[in-house]
């Protein structure tokens, strides 16, 4: 903690920050959140640093947010320099809640291509709320080499960033499902999947993608219609066979 105005306040609020207990920290980032004083700003960003649970550090997030933008964006820019992996983080998940589109400067291509996970996923998450009219193609353009990277998680978090640019992602999407890498071509797939129907689970999206990576497009369609029309038959035989068993 920064050292140079510290208060007997100051003090009790950094060791609750600090606390062992997560339910303790959680009420105190509350609390200063609730109460909101500048006096807290740089206590709030270096917690943010170091804080091991996601809801105390979301928390923290948020009451950084009640405090006036003009005094939180300076302090939390240089943390998207930081060294520190979830500094760079939590400082794009803040500037994700103000939404101030003019910091749309800050994030750069390399965030989107951050070798630390949690990182890239939230500037894909940012750079979609702070992106400005016009240039959504451009960013699409950034995130196609990120397709296929990551587990599970990682692959969701980008395919929802593309979903929410719309539809100046399909040609992007398009060309990446032909792509020789077949991660690639599936994640691309199960994307534009998810961008046709949103309601379409984001596993059986990625399955079905694969199963169209591996086989080609057409034989998986022949496949898909032999398989629709075995059900179709094995429902009519049921339906036969229990018309018969009435008749009896």
């Amino acid at each position: 903690m920064n050292t140079a105005h510290t208060t007997p306040l100051n003090t009790r609020v950094a060791n609750a920050l600090g606390a062992e207990d997560s339910s303790v920290r959680l009420k105190a980032a509350l609390a200063v959140g609730s109460n909101p004083d500048p006096a807290f700003l740089d206590l709030l960003v270096e917690r943010c640093a170091v804080e091991p649970d996601f809801y105390v550090r979301d928390m923290l997030s948020w009451a950084l947010t009640r405090l006036p933008p003009e005094i939180v964006l300076p302090r939390i820019r240089p943390e998207l320099d930081s060294e520190v992996d979830q500094a760079r983080s939590q400082a794009l998940h803040t500037l994700s809640k103000i939404g101030d589109k003019s910091t749309w400067a800050w994030i750069t291509w390399d965030m989107l291509r951050d070798a630390d996970d949690e990182v890239a996923r939230t500037a894909w998450r940012v750079a979609v709320v702070l992106v400005p009219e016009g240039e959504e193609k451009g960013l699409a353009d950034e995130l196609v080499p990120q397709l296929g990277r990551g587990d599970r998680d990682v692959q969701l978090s980008l395919s929802r960033a593309f979903v929410d640019l719309g539809d100046v992602v399909k040609s992007a999407l398009e060309k990446a499902s032909e792509n020789p890498d077949p991660d690639v071509a599936a994640h691309a797939r199960a994307t534009e999947m998810l961008r046709q129907d949103p309601q379409t689970g984001f596993d059986t999206a990625i399955e079905e993608a694969k199963r169209v990576v591996r086989l080609g497009p057409e034989r998986a369609a022949d496949a898909a219609a032999a398989a629709d029309a075995a059900a179709a038959a094995a429902l009519a035989s049921a339906g036969t066979e229990a018309t018969e068993a009435a008749d009896c």
